[in-house]
């Protein structure tokens, strides 16, 4: 049986299989994930939404665009909205925080990474999004255009737009519940996200395009994380067109 075939078989739910799992709250992983190393930490302005448009209207012209201005530079505060459209914490409820994009378990898996080519007030680099804090990890400075280009199989797109988003998880937060089934759940989250980011970036009248197709390990290099314990899912570019 080839591997695809195999995780669906593996990982089903049968009533007889079900039981025996209880849930160790002392060895809950972290909910959210801070860098130690981080050149500095960034504040980021509260999302303004300016004019609201009909969702329906959003719906009907959602596209993935591929174009982009590469001359203009991203406002901090669309950054901010699109950062809180896909990860924003909305509520609380006791220990439990719910985001703008549903996660199972409400467990939340995914950390939001990005490279900023071209936005207003920082610098050209990798970060980290924090939702609880709704700040941003400056992780390194410098060009990853070309980088991030090649490790995506060579879409151009990546070099002209303004962000690069990177999805990773952290896939211990859903295997502490879910066990193997957590890695069916992680892919539905990164897909509930990205979905989120087409709509924000509709409403901006942004375009976006999501990437499924990339050298795992090469882009795990370039957020540093160990493509195990933490791994890259899915990515998107955004920014501006006219």
């Amino acid at each position: 049986m080839e591997i695809g075939d195999s995780f669906q078989q593996e990982t089903k739910y049968e009533p007889e299989k079900l039981g025996g799992h209880s849930l160790d709250w002392a060895g809950r992983p972290k909910q959210f994930k801070s860098h130690e190393n981080a050149i500095e930490t960034i504040s980021l302005p509260e999302p303004s939404f300016g004019d609201e448009r009909d969702i329906w209207s959003i719906l009907q012209n959602r596209r993935s665009e591929r174009r982009f201005n590469a001359e203009k530079e991203l406002p901090l505060n669309t950054l901010s909205v699109l950062l809180w459209a896909t990860q924003g914490l909305t509520a609380r409820a006791g220990d439990t925080f719910f985001r703008a994009a549903p996660s199972a378990g409400a467990l939340y898996p995914i950390e939001t990474y990005f490279y900023a080519r071209s936005v207003e007030s920082i610098k050209k680099g990798i970060y980290h999004f924090r939702p609880d804090f709704f700040d941003l990890e400056f992780l390194r400075e410098g060009d990853f255009s070309r980088s991030l280009s090649d490790a995506a199989l060579g879409q151009a797109m990546v070099t002209r737009a303004q962000i690069t988003f990177i999805w990773s998880a952290v896939v211990e937060r859903s295997k502490w519940k879910y066990r193997q089934r957590a890695y069916r759940y992680i892919y539905l989250d990164a897909g509930h996200i990205a979905e989120n980011l087409y709509l924000a970036a509709e409403a901006l009248n942004l375009s976006t395009c999501t990437i499924g197709a990339f050298f795992d390990d090469y882009i795990n290099s370039i957020i540093a994380v160990d493509g195990i314990e933490e791994t890259v899912l899915y990515m998107a570019v955004a920014g501006i067109y006219k």
